[in-house]
């Protein structure tokens, strides 16, 4: 998974603001959907993503990788991500 180009995003306390440059359309997501995105973008793997995001809020890897896989769906159906391909 990648973060495609025409989108940026910037973390706050309370919430994540993403900006799809193309529509010119924002959405926040919570800290923990914020950090999900994060993380999915620092390591571009969904199941390395959920391995450092279950450390940090100390939760089952499992529960974290189910979480995880609901927001990039959505965020694929909104442009916001895209499924990287192999070649």
């Amino acid at each position: 998974m990648t973060v495609p180009a025409h989108v940026v995003f910037r973390v706050f306390p309370a919430e994540t603001v993403v900006l799809n440059l193309q529509t010119g359309t924002y959405h926040g997501l919570n800290p923990t959907a914020g950090r999900m995105l994060e993380a999915l973008k620092d390591t571009g793997s969904p199941d390395e993503a959920a391995e450092v995001v279950a450390a940090e809020f100390e939760v089952p890897v499992d529960q974290v990788r189910a979480d995880l896989d609901a927001l990039c769906v959505d965020l694929v159906e909104r442009g916001l991500l895209e499924v990287a391909s192999d070649g």
